[in-house]
């Protein structure tokens, strides 16, 4: 049985862009995400964080501090009653030949072999266009980019969090 996800990017979708976010104090939740993530399981979709991390390539911050920071995330989900599936992070530089950094699908294609995730049926949440080339690299075609641009591949825009719940709900 295959599910279906909604892959959330973390900065800039979830929680308000830091650059280089690795400490709990520094991390603020973007006002409306625990609602929709709500109404995303309430359509019975899983949630997937997607996240590059070149901060730990740059040595800015270590792996055990993205864990950190992972965790507690995570816990302020359960604290609202919502269950992340799993976080994917990239922790290599752009430059990098990996295939995990989006725009590459690599994480995509991880999180679909562990959890036997329907693409197709799925959507990608982004603030970026990298996020909404990612999806479309998996075969993702139901792609939101979070941003006031009117120029992008993604198959829908909305300026707000809130806002996606006129366009995925069914």
């Amino acid at each position: 049985m295959t599910i279906r996800t909604i892959f959330l990017d973390r900065d800039g979708v979830i929680n308000k862009e830091v650059n280089y976010l690795h400490k709990v104090e520094d991390f603020i939740f973007i006002d409306g995400i625990f609602d929709i993530c709500h109404h995303f399981e309430n359509l019975g979709y899983k949630i997937v964080v997607v996240t590059n991390q070149s901060g730990i390539f740059r040595g800015l911050y270590n792996e055990n501090d993205f864990q950190k920071i992972s965790d507690w995330m995570l816990d302020q989900f359960k604290l609202n009653n919502i269950n992340i599936l799993d976080i994917f992070h990239c922790p290599h530089g752009p430059e990098s030949k990996c295939r995990c950094r989006k725009p590459k699908a690599g994480m995509l294609y991880k999180a679909q072999k562990r959890y036997g995730i329907d693409l197709k049926n799925s959507w990608i949440i982004g603030d970026s266009e990298t996020d909404i080339e990612a999806g479309i690299n998996a075969g993702i075609s139901n792609t939101i980019l979070l941003a006031k641009s009117s120029s992008s591949k993604a198959k829908y825009l909305a300026n707000s969090i809130k806002e996606i719940k006129k366009i995925i709900h069914f």
